[in-house]
């Protein structure tokens, strides 16, 4: 239990700016392309065809052909480019973003304020709904794509589930390899596939320009003047156009805040605008092709290999998907809001490219059951939008604090720039409510069990900590009573202390049993603060306790990697360096025992018991040589 951070702190004004990118704009945009918009470039194989053929089918006229391709315009208009290219991507947190980097941005500003307990609930749901999504994204684009074989030959319908299904499991085999190598062909193909798109769509727009009127919103409000319930629930499937938008705040460090607005708004966006006007002026000819817009708008020969060249988009789209799913899981173990996983770096030059098992398979098992249980995109669209507008919608709440508490904007424009965006949001969150039934109940059920998983662990470690700190002694009075009348042994002790104060159970219970200590003896606490990086000058803290006493500090950055070893080898001021073989490391393990008393319900409690159990070793997450470690036990009541 002694792996786990110290909430989040502040950290100096001194501390020098992020680790962001460092190449050129044009490179990073190319990278972004291939990353950050695989997921929103895929929706066009099935947002435009679910708004007529979903659960809430609309005639195939000219009315709602032009209402719909508005209303999609509009929609990717002022959520993409309006709400996270020009203002949610200005709230990073030293150049990272994401519902976590958001909510440690808030909650370092307002610390210890009645907003911060809101703040964090809002924060944890947002990452609870992200696994849902995580889930569903794989296994809708897939199936989309591998369902345009259908549109190529009838005969091909009975292969869509097996090649389907193969395609994600040969996806997810991958994943421990690393995708270093992969990654440096997505931008050339994703950019490759935008340009068809864009192909595509502007071939049929010139056979009816008229279409290009979709741009104005009056369009838009037509379809709403005409039916206002049927407008309302098309709302659910329109904002399948917008899958992904989260992305790109979840992936700005990686490209920067820069390259990904570039990518976005000069190639991007203006390539999908295009293919749905492009699929709208197909509908306006043949009403019978909402059955597959996007295939269809192919001639013949061209889409068999269009069916090859979406599949690749949509596995690159599912990996991105996948890969934001690790980070998210690393910044939450960081953060204290999971237990500690095994997290393995697949390269030995970029820090961000991680494989955490126990999230690849359990990934794999859900994107199957999802491909066999519902059996068609069209299904799993009922499931897919409403994670999506509830993550945007609890960003646009996030975006509210933002601007009136951190950020300060005049009120009325913080106002009505919030108060735009919750209804937007709330609109299209709504809508998707509808779509309970008919499957939105399992992204609900995913994001209530993750948020049960992530409560339950922050809630658990605070009170075990608060219990264990109640039975601590003063630093000082251990050295004084313990200094002359203990027998002292050559070699350095390294005690691992979850609290930067008083003395680490393990110490007493070492001290307890065996009746001696070390000529110098270190506690070391690890603090994972609320910044994805720490300066090398905050880094290391050490401070000298008398007696051969020392205390060393560690901080961390939340998507920096721990290394004890490596950090003490290279600590100066804390007497002699550390030699590996005479370094002993010591360990406190507690076995929970849940009881009646105050804090957590007893099911809980048991559910915290069990997740310390089977959480990483304390050993491998400090990466502590395993010949040098010694653990100790206690129990403890909570």
């Amino acid at each position: 239990m002694n792996a786990i951070s110290a909430p989040l702190s502040d950290m100096s004004e001194a501390e020098p700016a992020y680790h962001g990118p460092q190449d050129g704009v044009a490179k990073l945009a190319l990278g972004a392309i291939g990353v950050v918009f695989g997921d929103i470039g895929t929706s066009p194989l099935y947002a435009l065809k679910e708004s007529f053929l979903g659960a809430h089918p609309l005639p195939v006229d000219r009315l709602h052909v032009f209402g719909v391709v508005s209303l999609i315009f509009w929609t990717l208009m002022m959520i993409v480019t309006v709400k996270y290219v020009l203002i949610v991507m200005r709230a990073h947190n030293k150049g990272e973003g994401g519902s976590l980097a958001l909510l440690a941005l808030i909650s370092r500003s307002l610390s210890g304020r009645r907003w911060t307990a809101g703040i964090v609930t809002l924060g944890v749901l947002a990452t609870a709904l992200f696994y849902g999504d995580a889930m569903i994204t794989p296994a809708i684009s897939v199936l989309s794509a591998v369902e345009g074989l259908v549109v190529v030959q009838d005969s091909f319908a009975p292969l869509v589930l097996p090649v389907s299904v193969a395609i994600l499991i040969g996806l997810f085999l991958i994943q421990k390899h690393g995708t270093a190598r992969v990654g440096t062909i997505f931008g050339p193909i994703m950019l490759f596939y935008f340009a068809v798109l864009a192909l595509l769509g502007a071939a049929n727009v010139l056979r009816h320009p008229e279409i290009v009127g979709v741009l104005n919103p009056w369009y838009a409000i037509a379809f709403f003047r005409a039916d206002l319930p049927l407008a309302f629930l098309a709302l659910g499937s329109v904002v399948l156009a917008v899958t992904g938008a989260e992305t790109l705040y979840a992936d700005m460090g990686h490209f920067g805040r820069k390259a990904v607005s570039v990518s976005w708004l000069y190639v991007a966006f203006p390539c999908l605008i295009l293919n749905y006007m492009g699929q709208g002026a197909l509908l306006l000819d043949d009403p019978a092709a909402a059955e597959n817009p996007f295939y269809l708008l192919a001639p013949d020969w061209a889409r068999l290999p269009l069916v090859l060249l979406a599949t690749i988009a949509t596995v690159i789209a599912s990996q991105a998907v996948i890969s934001g799913a690790y980070s998210v899981t690393q910044q939450a173990v960081q953060l204290g809001f999971l237990p500690r996983v095994r997290i393995a770096h697949t390269s030995d030059k970029a820090v961000g490219q991680i494989y955490v098992p126990i999230v690849n398979w359990g990934l794999l098992v859900f994107v199957i059951l999802l491909v066999l249980g519902f059996g068609s995109s069209s299904n799993l669209a009922a499931a897919y939008g409403i994670a999506v507008t509830g993550t945007m919608f609890i960003t646009a709440c996030m975006i509210g604090v933002l601007t009136f508490k951190v950020w300060r904007w005049n009120r009325a424009l913080a106002g009505l720039v919030t108060g735009a965006f919750l209804l937007i949001d709330g609109a299209y969150f709504a809508s998707n409510l509808t779509k309970i039934p008919a499957g939105g109940w399992f992204p609900l059920l995913v994001a209530f069990i993750a948020f049960t998983l992530l409560t339950t662990w922050a809630t658990g470690r605070r009170l075990l900590r608060a219990q264990m700190r109640e039975s601590t002694m003063p630093i000082g009075l251990f050295i004084k009573s313990g200094h002359g009348s203990t027998r002292r042994v050559p070699g350095t002790a390294v005690f691992m202390a979850a609290d930067a104060s008083g003395i680490p159970h393990a110490l007493l219970h070492n001290l307890k049993h065996n009746k001696v200590l070390h000529e110098r003896v270190v506690i070391v606490t690890v603090k994972i603060e609320d910044v994805p990086h720490v300066g090398e000058a905050q880094h290391i803290e050490v401070e000298d306790l008398g007696g051969g006493f020392w205390r060393i500090v560690l901080h961390y950055g939340f998507m920096q990697e721990v290394d004890v070893p490596a950090d003490l080898a290279r600590t100066d001021g804390c007497g002699p360096a550390f030699r590996i073989m005479d370094t002993s490391y010591f360990l406190g393990r507690q076995t929970l025992i849940p009881s009646k008393r105050p804090g957590m319900m007893l099911w809980r409690e048991k559910l915290f018991a069990w997740m310390v159990q089977n959480s990483e070793s304390a050993m491998e997450f400090f990466k502590l040589p395993t010949n040098r470690v010694i653990e100790l036990g206690s129990q403890v009541e909570i």
